[in-house]
């Protein structure tokens, strides 16, 4: 008789979770300082890419894998923008981005990205967040094709 497959959670999903999104956010991180702008649409992907790890790590598909989705992106986005935030202002004290976060603190961070953000930018956010939750529940629902 073949082993049932578990249903629930599996232990190694959130690590994975973890360091996707902050490998996502680092990369974007550099694309941004890299063009200059800061690059929003890379929040779509970020959400597919989310999703995609808690996918792959088999993860129920039911209401906290849209939650963990929609958590995970809003870090994504909220992380790339400090370090874009600290790599600008990095780049004209000659300090690396993740040293210049630490010393520019949140308050100066959150100043910059509100600066730094338009319309454009919080809608391609806004669509995000919500692509997250709608592939958070509805990826995963139907069963795979058989191999037999």
């Amino acid at each position: 008789m073949p082993p049932q497959p578990e249903s629930g959670p599996r232990w190694y999903a959130l690590p994975l979770l973890l360091l996707g999104a902050s490998g996502f956010a680092a990369g974007w991180m550099l694309l941004a300082l890299r063009l200059d702008r800061t690059c929003s649409w890379l929040a779509l992907l970020a959400a597919m890419d989310m999703v995609l790890l808690l996918r792959l790590s088999r993860w129920p598909a039911d209401a906290s894998r849209m939650l963990l989705a929609l958590v995970s992106t809003a870090g994504v986005i909220g992380l790339a923008n400090g370090l874009i935030a600290g790599g600008q202002i990095g780049k004209s004290l000659g300090m690396r981005p993740w040293e210049a976060v630490l010393k520019i603190g949140p308050d100066y961070a959150w100043l910059l990205v509100q600066l730094a953000t338009d319309r454009v930018d919080v809608a391609l956010y806004a669509a995000s967040l919500a692509l997250a939750a709608w592939s958070g529940v509805v990826s995963g629902r139907r069963p795979t094709p058989s191999t037999r």
